[in-house]
């Protein structure tokens, strides 16, 4: 085997498209892109640094707010230059990965969010039954008193147990145990 590549003329004009492992410029980066990117991570790190540490603003949510925002352009700025991820990188098939990628994220995370605000909403301890209070007084924080069964219509029969159908035969209950005393 010869050290020497015969060119054909379709090669003459300096095309190399017989698939030996040649990559476009699209592939890899120069030192330009490098330090470009470099330059803006390094200013898009101490923006948000300053941000929080002069404690720029008031509020503490904006000061969140801007920062996100920072790292979002940030996480663009490594995918760019760092990543090299383009429309023409391999056939566009990681800008689709990528699309695909951040779909299923805020999916999960706007799902979690969800789930989790629901499950706040619906098991908030004002809520729950505090079964060791006594209901008719309000002794559950932030509840209402329960209105007086007394007066209501219906009600007079229900003295006891004698207003009960099927309760008839049951006079003979046993007695349910005490409750143990606590030391």
């Amino acid at each position: 085997m010869s050290a020497t590549h015969n060119h054909t003329p379709a090669h003459a004009g300096g095309s190399h498209d017989h698939g030996d492992g040649h990559h476009t410029q699209a592939d890899h980066g120069s030192v330009k892109t490098y330090l470009t990117g470099f330059i803006l991570a390094v200013i898009l790190t101490a923006i948000p640094f300053w941000l929080v540490m002069g404690k720029v603003f008031d509020n503490s949510s904006t000061t969140a707010l801007v920062v996100l925002g920072f790292a979002a352009v940030q996480i663009v700025v490594h995918m760019v230059y760092f990543l090299h991820m383009n429309t023409k990188s391999e056939g566009g098939w990681s800008i689709l990965a990528l699309i695909f990628t951040t779909i299923l994220v805020v999916i999960m995370l706007s799902g979690s969010i969800w789930v989790m605000y629901h499950l706040n909403h619906n098991m908030m301890p004002g809520m729950m039954i505090d079964t060791t209070g006594d209901a008719s007084t309000g002794s559950i924080p932030g509840a209402p008193a329960m209105p007086s069964m007394e007066g209501m219509k219906g009600m007079e029969s229900m003295k006891g147990m004698e207003g009960m159908r099927g309760m008839e035969g049951m006079t003979d209950m046993p007695a349910m145990p005490a409750a143990p005393k606590a030391p």
